[in-house]
């Protein structure tokens, strides 16, 4: 067994050794489906914000982007601006005002939030049907683990994916959002640590005397290449090559912060006077952590572009510059990463058929007709069974592997937020509350358009055609809302009446 191999087996043995440990603590906390989704609503602001980065980066930081970094050079850095500039917007923009509201409804998930808002059981069951897009996000992480363990462990492709896919499902299947979060905000801060040290290490790896010479000669050997490894829009970019490519960038970014999975992390701070903190604490550890990018682009100007797969290209770069216990301890940070993203994305989905299928609408409507304590045993079973069949479609996703784990992964961000961004917004910014028609409308409409500008080849950037997407939900919504009136409520009245029904 080679060194580096030893060395990640020991470093990932520990890591998951940990893991469990703080799995099996949250399982015994975890006695309720609210429990199981938003850790009971009573976590705080620090915890969360390192858990809130972990989940938004993922493990695409760490092995997609960078990959994109190697292929596409510096038109790469553009998602650096995407991800610090267009995410913090989005969760200024919607976070406060949706814990606010939800002081009141108590939902435990966005498909939740959106059905209680709107009184609209095909709203909440819609939106949960469009989170199983995130199925294809869950996929992503999966190869980034599988990755790992073929490049570092010797193992086989297939291998790897069966084992990151079991232990994931293990430790999800326990532990519920204590575990998810709890060890989060551990892999945070593991994450950060390593996109500092990538940074300097190309430093001091390419020193010319100054920073300026360094990176002009990095520059240098990148343009030796290839000039378009240069240039502020990359013609070769699949996301970089126009700047309106890199506006959808930011746009989907900026969505990207209301997704399902981070939604609930918002949803379960314990006192809304804290939501600075968290947010401060997500935005420099983010900041940090994708300092990383910069590893593709040493990646390229060292090796060439002489890697087994983009997806690898941090990794190859980690054994050009680093001895072996240093290239291990980068291995157990992106399977850190990948687990990370993925236990969070699993809560999420687990909870739609749980809470917003089985609770919200087939118990609430007498559909099944059990007591409310046999209810809640119920749901908390279906939370975890449906752990190990989301597991296996994702699985089945990526049996083949793809050019770029970052294109799979934004084809399920970009679809969720075509399809929930406009009823998210105009709940939290119109003066008048849409009618549910509308909402609905806005759901299937945004969906819709994401499905043929993507999928029917119009548009060929996931990120672009979910932004695109994404503006036409929205402007459904806002044409629609003063048309399809319904007689209702004042909102307060309303959302009143929706709780003493609770």
């Amino acid at each position: 067994m080679s060194q580096i191999a030893l060395y990640t087996w020991i470093g990932f043995a520990i890591f998951l050794a940990a893991m469990f440990a703080l799995g099996f603590i949250s399982m015994k906390r975890t006695k309720s489906v609210r429990d199981f989704a938003i850790g009971g609503g009573n976590l705080g602001p620090y915890v969360l914000g390192l858990s809130f980065a972990a989940t938004y980066l993922s493990a695409a930081t760490f092995l997609g982007y960078p990959g994109w970094s190697h292929d596409w050079g510096l038109s790469n850095l553009w998602l650096f601006l995407a991800m610090i500039g267009g995410g913090p917007i989005g969760v200024l923009m919607v976070a406060k005002k949706v814990r606010r509201l939800n002081n009141g409804q108590k939902s435990l998930s966005l498909p939740d939030w959106l059905g209680d808002f709107y009184n609209s059981d095909l709203l909440r069951v819609g939106t949960g049907l469009i989170l199983l897009f995130n199925i294809f996000y869950i996929a992503a992480q999966f190869v980034a683990g599988a990755r790992i363990f073929e490049y570092l462990l010797g193992m086989s492709y297939q291998g790897g994916l069966i084992f990151i896919a079991v232990i994931v499902v293990l430790y999800v299947f326990g532990g519920g959002a204590f575990a998810d979060i709890y060890t989060d905000a551990v892999q945070a801060v593991m994450m950060a640590a390593a996109g500092v040290f990538i940074f300097i290490s190309g430093i001091v790896v390419f020193w010319k005397g100054s920073i300026q010479a360094t990176f002009s000669g990095i520059s240098g050997k990148l343009a030796g290449q290839d000039v378009n490894l240069i240039q502020a829009f990359n013609p070769d970019s699949a996301h970089f090559s126009s700047l309106s490519l890199v506006t959808g960038a930011i746009v989907i970014q900026w969505a990207f912060a209301s997704a399902p999975h981070l939604f609930n992390k918002v949803l379960g701070l314990k006192s809304e006077k804290d939501l600075g903190k968290m947010i401060l604490t997500y935005v420099i550890t983010a900041a940090l952590s994708v300092l990383v990018l910069f590893g593709g682009i040493y990646s390229r100007a060292a090796l060439g572009d002489n890697v087994a797969a983009p997806d690898l290209a941090l990794m190859e770069y980690a054994v050009y510059a680093f001895p072996a216990v240093i290239v291990a301890l980068l291995g157990v940070v992106v399977l850190a990463a990948a687990m990370s993203t993925t236990d969070g994305l699993f809560v999420s989905i687990s909870t739609v058929f749980a809470n917003d299928i089985f609770l919200k609408v087939l118990v609430k409507r007498g559909i099944v007709k059990v007591s409310d304590a046999k209810a809640e045993k119920i749901a908390l079973q279906i939370s975890r069974l449906s752990v190990p069949i989301i597991g296996l479609l994702a699985y089945l996703i990526v049996l083949k592997p793809p050019a770029y784990m970052g294109d799979i992964m934004w084809i399920g961000i970009s679809g969720i937020a075509a399809g929930t961004m406009g009823p998210i917004l105009h709940a939290v910014y119109a003066r008048r509350k849409a009618s549910a028609r509308a909402a609905e409308l806005s759901m299937v409409i945004g969906l819709l358009s994401y499905l043929i500008l993507y999928f029917g080849g119009i548009v060929p950037s996931t990120m672009a055609a979910g932004a695109v997407s994404t503006f036409i939900g929205i402007a459904v919504i806002t044409v629609l809302a003063p048309i399809l009136k319904e007689k209702q409520p004042q909102t307060s009245q309303r959302l009143e009446k929706v709780y003493n029904i609770k």
